[in-house]
């Protein structure tokens, strides 16, 4: 395994900054959401803001992704690539997952919305995924292990499931990873598993915590395009996603919002 990076307190700072422009660019987008949108003037607004901040968006050219964000849509789990054909409709379930960099740090962040009205299932599920996202950013605290935040979210997946009656699918191909001077860093975090495994979690890691929740399924497979990856029994999926440093105070949100 390669090294896990240290920041100090003034590169988490810069991180926070980063953070800052992901969480403006995710809530302009969430403000545009509304059936008859398509996903591409939903990146249209993100790129916008991102650029508007004097910050880069990391996802534009990664390895080739076409977009600022990715726009999941329905049985979409992640990677959904923007289209101008691809236009929202009442009851919709979308993903969006953003990234900037900020004189070279990054942020990663993604939130789950309804267009119009969701069917209680669907609200239900972006509500689980959320709950086991927070529940994994608790869990993210010096001396700890890696795995103690996989197991956290995991356990809150099925809590959330007893009390809904939902037994959600827990995605088993993807994850979260560490995140700093890169998008995609050591180490690698599923969103499952035992807990105390893994290397200590050391104040100045940055984490990206994300699960990824299914009304059915925790099986998956990419599309022909090469990135949308969707669920393989068709059900809908939720992503949520924060940045995460561990600190000596505990766990700091680096994409989380201003407060208003």
């Amino acid at each position: 395994m390669s090294k896990i990076e240290i920041k100090t307190p003034g590169q988490l700072e810069a991180m926070r900054a980063s953070g800052l422009v992901v969480a403006r660019a995710l809530r302009n987008v969430v403000d545009a959401v509304k059936p008859g949108i398509s996903t591409w003037e939903l990146d249209e607004i993100a790129e916008q803001t991102i650029r508007d901040a004097g910050a880069i968006p990391s996802f534009k050219g990664y390895h080739g992704f076409p977009a600022s964000i990715c726009a999941s849509v329905n049985e979409q789990i992640v990677h959904g690539i923007p289209s101008r054909t691809q236009v929202l409709a009442e009851g919709d379930l979308i993903s969006i997952d953003c990234g900037a960099i900020l004189d070279d740090w990054h942020g990663d962040s993604a939130v789950t919305v309804g267009v119009g009205t969701l069917s209680p299932a669907d609200h239900k599920l972006s509500e689980a995924t959320r709950l086991s996202m927070l529940a994994g950013i608790e869990a993210a605290v010096p001396g700890g292990r890696l795995t103690d935040i996989s197991f956290a979210i995991e356990s809150s997946a099925i809590e959330s499931g007893e009390r809904d009656g939902i037994e959600y699918g827990v995605v088993a191909d993807y994850g979260g990873h560490g995140i700093g001077s890169k998008m995609h860093m050591e180490p690698f975090l599923p969103n499952f598993g035992k807990p105390g495994k893994g290397p200590r979690l050391k104040v100045g890691m940055a984490i990206a915590i994300e699960p990824m929740l299914t009304l059915g399924t925790d099986d998956s497979q990419e599309l022909e395009d090469g990135w949308t990856v969707i669920t393989l029994d068709g059900t809908r999926a939720a992503h949520w996603e924060h940045s995460v440093a561990i600190t000596e105070n505990g766990p700091w949100v680096l994409t989380a919002p201003e407060e208003d």
